[in-house]
Formats: structure tokens, sequence, C-alpha cells
């Protein structure tokens, strides 16, 4: 058994169920601003949303800017005012993933200090975590839109262990992203266990986790 005493979360799709998240705002965004469609084709709009979103990959400039030229509006809307819409509303969407508090718990109760690396911008990542009840949990949060360093860069990590007083080689990343968690924490120097989600596992990166897993349950196996 690894000398573990501390464990790093990433957010979205390891802690927060962002396909759950993400659907139930596509959902409330279609009925709000395209409610002249039929149920039919409001539901083709937000399978469209969920495939052009790229799991939350694309630039949301970008995106929001494709949505307002290819809805079907019955009047125009804006990239900008999509983006207003996004920032105030998102957040209150915000899922648990399954098993999510329970793994935070036996963390907690094996004495391990916790802390969350995620990207995003500060306001929306900081109203998920409040919104899901887990800032308890952690002694530090670092936001990339915060610190002005995104996953992958190493540094984000290195920041996160600073501030949690934590070394590499006895602190392991959670995440589900085989290169913004596994590899970009395995470059700051810790062991990564990879969250099976909707990423598939590069073979072609020189960094592989440490261990696997489907459900968070499983962490209480191995720390």
């Amino acid at each position: 058994m690894k000398d573990i005493k501390a464990i790093l979360f990433d957010l979205d799709n390891t802690l927060m169920d962002r396909d759950h998240t993400f659907r139930s705002f596509c959902m409330q965004f279609v009925q709000d601003l395209l409610g002249h469609l039929e149920p039919k084709a409001a539901q083709l709009v937000v399978e469209d949303m969920i495939v052009r979103d790229a799991d939350g990959y694309r630039d949301k400039d970008g995106f929001f800017e494709e949505l307002s030229q290819v809805l079907p509006w019955h009047e125009p809307v804006t990239a900008a005012d999509i983006r207003a819409y996004y920032d105030q509303s998102y957040s209150s969407h915000g899922a648990l993933m399954k098993h999510a508090e329970a793994a935070l718990n036996h963390c907690k109760t094996q004495g391990y200090l916790l802390g969350l690396v995620t990207n995003g911008k500060k306001d929306i990542q900081h109203a998920k975590v409040d919104l899901l009840g887990l800032r308890h949990y952690f002694e530090v949060i670092v936001i990339s839109g915060e610190e002005g360093i995104s996953k992958p860069d190493p540094e984000i990590y290195r920041l996160a262990l600073e501030r949690l007083g934590a070394e590499p080689d006895t602190t392991l990343f959670i995440g589900d992203h085989p290169v913004n968690d596994i590899w970009g924490a395995g470059k700051a120097g810790m062991d990564g266990i990879w969250l099976r989600r909707n990423h598939e596992w590069d073979e072609q990166l020189d960094i592989k986790p440490w261990k696997t897993i489907g459900e968070l349950d499983e962490l209480s196996t191995i720390v």
C-alpha cells in the first residue's frame, strides 16, 4: 500500500455528474429560449447541443456563437445572450456523481488532506461547489479561471500541493480525463486514479494511471 497523505479531486464528471448537469441545463435552455418548438423538435435540439458541447471541451465562446447561428430561433439570440443565460443558470443544474459523498466521507475519516483542482470560470465553479455542498470537504480549492493556469499545466497541480502542504509522491489525483487529470498530475509527480467516464484512454500517453475505477465507491478498497 502506498503511503498516501493527501488526495486531490477533479470536479466535473468526477464529483459532479456533468452529463446529468448539462442535459438538465439544455432542457431548461430549450424550454426558456426555444419554447415555440414542438416536443420532438425540442428534444432533437437538446441532443444536438450535447453533441456540439463535446463533454465540455469546446471553447465556450465558440460554442455559444455556433448555437446563436444554428439553432431554430423564433427571434435571433446572440452569443452574448447565450453566455449571460449560461452564466446565470448553469450552476443551478449541478448534481453529485454517484457515491461522491460517501467517497469523500471515507477519505476524510481516513485522515487524508483533501483538495479540489478544476478548470473553468471562477464564479461558475465556486457556485457548483456550493450548490453540491462540497466546500467543507476541502482544505484547498484551485480553479483555473481564478489562477490563470489550466490543467494539464503541471503548475496548477503544484500550486494545489503547495497550498495543501503536501508532497507529490504522497498525494493522489482522482479524475476522469486522461490528459487533464492523470497525465497532467503525473507530470507534477503524482500518481493518478482514473475514473472511467466518457473518454477513452490514449495509449500514446507516457504516463499511466496508478489505478482505474468505474465508480467512486471503489476508492474505499484503494485508500
